[in-house]
């Protein structure tokens, strides 16, 4: 799956995602072939990280 390239988009989509269908980053990376690491990095360099309580980068 093509993620979105723009952080923000990123950040927007899988925001969706994880609220949506998904009950971790873990299983939402399984189910679209993502890499979690680069998600995660991409996203850090906007100022968001993951938080698992909430689901949802924060």
């Amino acid at each position: 799956m093509n993620l979105p390239k723009d952080p923000i988009m990123l950040l927007s989509y899988v925001n969706t995602q994880l609220r949506d269908n998904y009950a971790s980053l873990d299983d939402f990376c399984a189910g679209v072939g993502a890499d979690r690491a680069e998600i995660e990095e991409k996203l850090r360099a906007v100022n968001y990280e993951y938080d698992a309580e909430r689901n949802a980068f924060v």
